[in-house]
């Protein structure tokens, strides 16, 4: 499967292609390097989120490990809009389940950033996130949204 790691304000990331969609976004340089259109458009539309000048991911994605459930979770997390959160409680109203299971299909997000798991938070607390740096890493991506979002509503 052809890989391309890019750096981000978050360190290294890998993205993972099969067939004609993303399979995969980890933290870490990957060993093998391979450009598709895909990787690198991938690659170029993660560079303008983190520029703040992407506020919605435009690839194909097809999530390994996915489930009928999962999917279904996995699709109302890309609902959620940019700089906005949900909290588990609301995406299990929408996907089903509980918010329990909510946040277990989250752990297990093959694509995090562009199916954005950070989005989602607890009643009371900011919940938890799976991907290297944990909570730091979510407070990270919710602050950069905030503020982007924020800029963007200035300039329309």
């Amino acid at each position: 499967m052809p890989q391309l790691s890019l750096h981000s304000p978050l360190g290294s990331l890998t993205l993972t292609q099969e067939d004609d969609a993303l399979v995969a976004l980890d933290m870490g340089w990957g060993r093998d390097q391979e450009e598709t259109t895909l990787l690198r458009e991938a690659r170029d539309q993660l560079h303008a989120y983190f520029d703040g000048d992407l506020p919605r991911f435009a690839l194909p994605l097809a999530p390994v490990m996915a489930t009928p459930y999962r999917t279904r979770v996995w699709a109302a997390l890309s609902a959620i809009p940019f700089g906005e959160t949900r909290t588990y409680a609301d995406l299990a109203k929408i996907a089903g389940g509980s918010a329990r299971s909510i946040g277990q299909a989250n752990s297990v997000n093959p694509l995090p950033i562009l199916i954005p798991c950070h989005r989602v938070v607890a009643a009371t607390h900011i919940g938890g996130f799976s991907m290297d740096g944990g909570l730091e890493t979510k407070r990270f991506l919710l602050s950069l949204e905030r503020r982007d979002r924020q800029q963007i509503g200035q300039a329309a």
